[in-house]
């Protein structure tokens, strides 16, 4: 067994890559996020959100399209166990356009659906590659949610109409990193 203060045990594991993760480290940067206020998307009580990368907008039009898509999405969640709140992400990335919607489902369980498309083309957004997850910026947007359906739904007090207007205005606006 390696003693964990030797330094054999101490060396750069084969797979991490050094370069790579310093080139990330040189372009990593904060983008804000600014949500669009609560809005009922088929049947979901949802709370949209933007995220922008240097040099990109999105506009209403954009978040239009891209509401039809989450409602497309949205319309089958119960059988997926949908609890009826969902967090949709609009991410206008560097690469490209991202949208994730987040569902929160049964058994303290989330659904994520994740689309992809070319930047500003709303409507080529695809479902995105079995695997991918949320980068970063659009996972501190999560954690955000996630603590804030965990204060008030879960942990919450009173009827349930007060915990999901509690939810539904606790939003995160700023820079995100």
């Amino acid at each position: 067994m390696t003693d964990p203060g030797s330094p054999q045990f101490m060396q750069t594991p084969t797979a991490v890559d050094p370069g790579a993760l310093l080139a990330l480290s040189d372009q990593h940067h904060a983008r804000p996020v600014r949500p669009l206020g609560s809005r009922t998307v088929a049947g979901h009580l949802v709370k949209p959100y933007v995220i922008e990368a240097p040099g990109r907008t999105v506009t209403d039009a954009y978040v239009q399209t891209v509401l039809r898509v989450a409602a497309d999405h949205l319309a089958t969640a119960q059988l997926r166990g949908s609890l009826g709140l969902a967090v949709l992400l609009l991410h206008a990335g560097g690469d490209g356009d991202y949208v994730l919607v987040h569902t929160w489902i049964e058994g303290y369980m989330s659904d994520l659906a994740l689309y992809v498309g070319p930047a500003g083309e709303a409507d080529r957004l695809r479902p995105g590659r079995s695997g991918l997850a949320p980068c970063v910026w659009e996972a501190a947007v999560l954690a955000h949610e996630r603590d804030a359906f965990t204060r008030h739904v879960l942990d919450g007090n009173g009827p349930i109409e007060e915990r999901l207007a509690a939810w539904r205005d606790d939003t995160m606006q700023g820079e995100v990193r």
